[in-house]
């Protein structure tokens, strides 16, 4: 059985992984076009490509995947099957050419939180269980008829680095049964149900990512773990001088309590902690980074950067 992989960052290298070392026939990877990326905007490899390569495995990276001939040289590797994990939309020309199908595997229980970010918006939601699906593709995006899925319990304080860690892992096992059922046949396919009251998994854009402190603070909480590390909830606000502060958080906890502060009001003893009043408590921040500056723990931040008395966030 011949296998065209075809997926990007590190999340997808599992999957990978687990089939060449399986020792099924990858007969070839399909990744996004090398980027420029830091200071000197040099051009980085993909996360699977790199394993590809250190792996000796033909690398396709087409910049349009409906391109006559990228088309043709997908369809020259005569896979029987193509397995996709955290890569771009495809054309109908592209998932359907395959004898066996093409099948996908998703960071959430389908069909909830279907879409771009299902790991930030499970947590930013406060959910108890997450999970990961393999699941056939078709037209509409993450709608294909489920093969299997694999549940995983969330804390209250679990982040979205934490998760897809962990969801990574369990998914390349989920991808190798899969690809195993496949083989043998022995699998029955399950058409998704769409209730209408589905969450969904929109993608993030900065806006989204605003801490808002007119909240609670399990809200303001689980915002903050659920764009931990990346791409982080944020907050900003002037001091007396009209300078604006502006800091992405990464980890918190909560306190219950009845108040008379300002939501968004910042508190701190100015060595070993600082918390900011929500609707009904406070959000205690224990990691943050002042705009142009390193990643701190706030007792760290604090000995060399102080929010002036009476400094509220916006």
């Amino acid at each position: 059985m011949k296998i065209v992989f075809m997926g990007t960052p590190d999340f997808a290298v599992p999957c990978l992984d687990i089939l060449v070392k399986n020792n099924y026939d990858i007969a070839g990877v399909v990744t996004m076009p090398d980027k420029p990326a830091g200071r000197g905007q040099q051009l980085q490899q993909s996360p699977v490509k790199k394993y590809a390569l250190e792996h000796h495995l033909k690398v396709l990276q087409p910049e349009k995947l409906k391109a006559p001939e990228f088309i043709e040289e997908l369809k020259s590797l005569q896979a029987d099957l193509q397995i996709v994990v955290a890569f771009r939309m495809l054309p109908e020309a592209v998932w359907d050419m395959p004898a066996l199908g093409t099948y996908n595997l998703h960071a959430s229980l389908l069909p909830n939180y279907r879409g771009a970010a299902p790991i930030n918006w499970a947590l930013i939601n406060g959910e108890k269980e997450t999970g990961v699906t393999t699941f056939k593709l078709q037209h509409e995006i993450d709608t294909g008829s489920i093969l299997f899925s694999e549940k995983v319990a969330l804390t209250e304080n679990t982040t979205a680095g934490e998760l897809h860690d962990t969801l990574m892992n369990i998914g390349a096992e989920l991808m190798l049964k899969t690809v195993k059922a496949i083989e043998s046949g022995n699998y029955k396919a399950v058409p998704q149900i769409d209730s209408g009251a589905n969450k969904h998994a929109p993608k993030l854009f900065k806006e989204s990512c605003k801490i808002d402190w007119n909240k609670d603070v399990e809200s303001v909480h689980n915002l903050i773990r659920g764009l931990s590390p990346y791409p982080a909830a944020w907050t900003e606000g002037k001091d007396s001088k009209g300078m604006l502060h502006s800091v992405k958080v990464y980890t918190s906890s909560k306190e219950i309590a009845t108040h008379i502060y300002i939501p968004g009001s910042v508190h701190s003893d100015g060595k070993t902690y600082l918390k900011v009043a929500c609707s009904n408590g406070f959000v205690y921040i224990h990691e943050l980074q002042l705009a142009g500056k390193k990643r701190l723990k706030t007792e760290e931040l604090l000995r060399g950067f102080k929010f002036e008395e009476g400094f509220v966030f916006q």
